[in-house]
């Protein structure tokens, strides 16, 4: 595998809008109606919306890249007193090759290098595929929240992964 991890430039935002509205379509289109799904990815991955994202000082967008093409992404950024990952997706061919794990070990050493002492995330209950990646890795659910998503109310669970000094990058 020759994944790269790098952060997300304001020239990557076009890039990143197409592939993160690709792939919450395949996560989530089987499960949501055509209307709640082209309204949210309408609304939360515009190419100006991914830019100002990844242009926000607060925020760390890393992109996985293999061969100049996006194959996944996560972002990060604060909330409830510590950092959380807002959003952590693999293109569905590359799932189980590996690209996550390494998405993730540099997920967590940016979280930690910003002094953070927890990283959390909201998973929706009916994602078991993600939900059991975020066991592995070490997330812990610690509760329940709600997302609303178009006219739906969905359930989301709550996980929380420590920090240690073991997740800081090297110095």
């Amino acid at each position: 595998m020759s994944v790269q991890i790098r952060p997300a430039t304001a020239g990557d935002a076009a890039a990143l809008s197409a592939f993160a509205a690709e792939t919450f379509h395949a996560t989530y289109a089987a499960f949501n109606t055509a209307e709640n799904m082209a309204a949210y990815i309408d609304a939360a991955f515009s190419p100006e919306r991914q830019r100002g994202e990844i242009e926000d000082p607060l925020w760390v967008v890393l992109l996985a890249v293999e061969e100049a093409a996006i194959v996944g992404y996560a972002q990060i950024a604060p909330g409830n007193g510590a950092l959380e990952i807002k959003r952590f997706y693999i293109a569905p061919s590359r799932h189980g090759c590996g690209v996550a794990q390494v998405l993730m070990d540099a997920a967590v050493r940016s979280a930690a290098a910003r002094g953070a002492g927890a990283l959390w995330l909201s998973v929706w209950e009916r994602n078991p595929r993600a939900i059991a990646f975020y066991r592995k890795v070490g997330f812990a659910e610690t509760g329940v929240t709600t997302f609303q998503f178009g006219s739906e109310t969905q359930r989301d669970l709550l996980m929380m992964r420590h920090l240690t000094t073991a997740d800081r990058p090297p110095s």
